[in-house]
């Protein structure tokens, strides 16, 4: 599901990194610390921390070397580094960085609380630990519409909405998961970004690139079921005149201390 780095960037990589640079603005960090970006991707993350942040370094992880592939090419500053690695088994030692951080990546772990407590292992005492996720049961307009719409259809398919199959996307379970992975300090906010798109073939092609859970899934229909699902959500989606929709994009902050 996660291959295609250009795939991504056209479905969610614009927001994403939107959202990544609120993120880092807001965690005030100062100047020349050692980062770690823990399910990097295709460096959305690395590259707001690296123009936000003023970092002595960071190091990007990822199991899909095709995201790193496309991350290596992003992101040229010489103060970023990308490794393949387990969000459950990261490669370094205890206290190596002064800050980790993880966007929109621990609802895909299999072992969330490994990912946790690896995060909370190799972050220095004292130092910052934070994730976000989308809020995928509510404020992630774009996904959460789509698969309103492809349940209403096909109400065999209610277990795959990320609603529902992500329920770590809420305040209590992230704040839970980094309070039992040690950290201290532990509080959870809201980051809300505007997702307005040209017209709704700007809104729709993306759904077909493969990539994430509402593209693959789109992917096994055949396509006739595919144009019903397009053509409930072109009459659904709310238009200005110009033909642009306008949603928006929120997603669960949780930071705290190591």
């Amino acid at each position: 599901m996660w291959q295609s780095g250009d795939a991504y960037e056209a479905y969610i990589g614009r927001w994403s990194r939107r959202i990544a640079a609120t993120f880092v603005r807001r965690l005030d960090v100062p100047a020349s610390r050692r980062w770690l970006d823990v399910g990097c991707g295709t460096g959305a993350l690395t590259s707001a921390v690296l123009t936000a942040a003023d970092p002595a370094e960071v190091v990007g992880v990822d199991p899909s070397e095709g995201f790193l592939k496309t991350a290596r090419e992003s992101v040229t500053d010489p103060r970023a580094t990308f490794e393949v690695a387990d969000a459950r088994e990261l490669p370094f030692p205890d206290d190596r960085f002064d800050v980790t951080v993880s966007g929109l990546v621990l609802n895909f772990v299999p072992d969330p609380a490994a990912a946790a407590a690896e995060i909370a292992r190799v972050t220095v005492p004292g130092g910052l630990a934070a994730a976000y996720l989308w809020d995928l049961a509510e404020g992630m307009e774009l996904i959460r519409l789509f698969w309103d719409t492809a349940t209403e259809l096909d109400p065999g398919t209610a277990d795959r909405h990320e609603g529902r199959r992500f329920p770590l996307c809420r305040p209590e379970p992230m704040g839970r998961l980094w309070t039992e992975a040690g950290l201290a300090d532990v509080s959870v906010g809201e980051i809300k970004i505007p997702t307005v798109f040209r017209n709704f073939d700007d809104y729709w092609r993306p759904f077909l690139g493969a990539q994430g859970p509402a593209p693959a899934y789109l992917a096994t229909l055949p396509e006739a079921r595919r144009n019903q699902i397009r053509e409930l959500l072109r009459s659904r989606l709310p238009t200005n005149p110009d033909g642009s929709i306008p949603l928006s994009a929120s997603a669960w902050v949780v930071r705290g201390t190591a």
